[in-house]
């Protein structure tokens, strides 16, 4: 009798241990990843506030250069690609492939963007208009202020995923369904430095 009642006690011990471990562990990954989903939310407002100065840019950019059909379909397509796209939330973070796509087609837009920008060289007098300086000056602001939300996504997201796979925590997370969550990571060729010809 007296080796069924330690049994038991020492069975008991394990579960009220492991309970006070999950709890813990538990509160800490929801704290986590609700860091993350704000963090996501701050990204997204970013992408938004560029995908709202665009029509004003190109309107701006066209009434001056007129031929440049290239780049503005080509910033027509990738913001008809993001604004068709079903809507995102933050449980795109939790699926690698879905979060690895979404970052090509920003990544796809910002580009076009640039080359945008880039047109106002070959035009003296679309740099000398005040709209068009004005909606760059947001533009770049806004790109500043993506990477910067998208480094601090980032962060929470490394300290979110670092937090999960600790023991006991990747039990909890495991039992509860706390998924890793994406990094952004650099846009393809970024680690190739630009050409430069003083020819």
């Amino acid at each position: 009798m007296k080796k069924i009642f330690n049994v038991f006690f020492e069975v008991l011990a394990t579960v009220c241990f492991v309970c006070v471990c999950t709890g813990c562990g538990y509160n800490t990954l929801v704290e986590q990843r609700e860091a993350v989903t704000s963090q996501w939310a701050n990204v997204e407002n970013q992408y938004q506030r560029r995908a709202d100065l665009i029509p004003n840019l190109v309107a701006t950019v066209q009434g001056y250069a007129k031929h440049e059909n290239e780049v503005f379909t080509d910033i027509a397509e990738a913001r008809g690609k993001l604004s068709g796209s079903p809507v995102i939330d933050s449980s795109i973070t939790e699926d690698p492939e879905a979060f690895a796509q979404y970052q090509k087609m920003q990544n796809q837009l910002g580009a076009s963007l640039g080359r945008l920008i880039a047109i106002s060289e070959a035009y003296p007098e679309l740099k000398a208009n005040e709209n068009f300086r004005d909606l760059q000056s947001q533009l770049e602001g806004t790109e500043n202020r993506i990477a910067t939300e998208r480094k601090r996504y980032n962060d929470a997201a490394r300290t979110y995923n670092v937090t999960r796979q600790k023991i006991p925590t990747v039990l909890v997370a495991n039992i509860f369904g706390f998924k890793e969550k994406a990094y952004f990571t650099a846009s393809e060729g970024a680690q190739k430095a630009p050409a430069v010809n003083f020819n």
